[in-house]
Parts: C-alpha cells; structure tokens; sequence
C-alpha cells in the first residue's frame, strides 16, 4: 500500500498544550517493519521516551505492518505533542538506519486535532480494528501491536481515562 505524504496544515501552536491529535506516520513503500515484535518493542520505548520529555500520553497506539496510529493527549499546557511525535520519529529513524536499513519513515506524517472529549473513544476504537479490517485478525483484542503509553487502555475504553479531566482546545 503507497501513502501519500502530507504537509501539516496546521501552526504550530495547535499542538501545544491539553490537545488531543490523532497521527499517522507511514513507513516508505515496500518495508513491513511492525511485523517484528522486537522492532514494535524499540518503537514503542522510543515513543514512551518521547511522550514523557514532552509531557504527553498516548490514549492508543496501533503498529499496522508498514504503518501506525498514535493518539497525543498533552498532560498540561507545556505539553507538545508535535515535538513528541517529531523526536519519536527521529529516535525510531535514527535505530532503522542502524538495524533496518532498507526501513524509513515517510518525511512527514497525517494528524488531526481531536475538537472534542467524545471524539476521543470513536477514534480508538476506529484505530484498535484496523488490523480487524485489513484481515490481520478476526478480533482487535487479538492483535499484539497494540497499547497505550501513560494510561490504561482499558480505561480508555470504559471511558474512565476522561473523568477528571479538563477540557481541551
């Protein structure tokens, strides 16, 4: 599958703060790294490393064989989920080039501001059944590549991660 890169449209100021924005990074075509456990483990590490430097959570991640969703929730109002997927993405590019040679990201990534509390539940459970609707597995729960960073999912699903918390942009 080819995706299509695309530029952010949005300023930079957008990203900063109690934000919720739902990404999507692409690997170039041809490469199927998120098929390893050992490289979503890396990956994962390196996100979980880059969301506490830039005091974000991740509600929901899913690693697709040449692809992955994110969700970036930032914790206050110095959090910058931008530059956590940015340094995320650099980390993890930086180990391709090392162990993975023939395995990079796509110069840029696919992201959009979650407006509101509610739309954060729809789009974890959209993500979570990718590998359902790409044939993977006949059920979410049963794909591996999957999480969360900060939080619980399961508390995600039931929607006990958004009790008390506040409002966002």
């Amino acid at each position: 599958m080819i995706y299509q890169e695309r530029k952010h449209r949005l300023p930079a100021d957008h990203y900063i703060g109690r934000v919720c924005v739902a990404f999507t990074l692409c690997i170039k075509a041809g490469a199927r790294p998120f098929t390893q456990t050992r490289v979503v483990d890396v990956c994962t590490a390196f996100m979980s490393e880059a969301f506490t430097k830039y005091r974000c959570v991740c509600p929901a991640y899913v690693f697709m064989p040449d692809h992955q969703h994110v969700i970036a929730t930032g914790l206050d109002d110095d959090a910058d989920t931008w530059r956590a997927m940015v340094l995320y993405k650099q980390k993890s590019g930086f180990w391709f080039s090392r162990h993975m040679p023939d395995t990079q990201w796509q110069k840029d990534f696919y992201d959009h501001i979650l407006r509101t509390e509610i739309e954060i539940l729809p789009h974890v459970r959209y993500i979570l059944e990718n590998p359902v609707r790409n044939g993977l597995v006949d059920s979410w729960e049963q794909y591996p590549f999957k999480g969360s960073i900060g939080c619980e999912l399961s508390d995600v699903l039931t929607g006990m991660y958004l009790v008390g918390r506040e409002k966002r942009h």
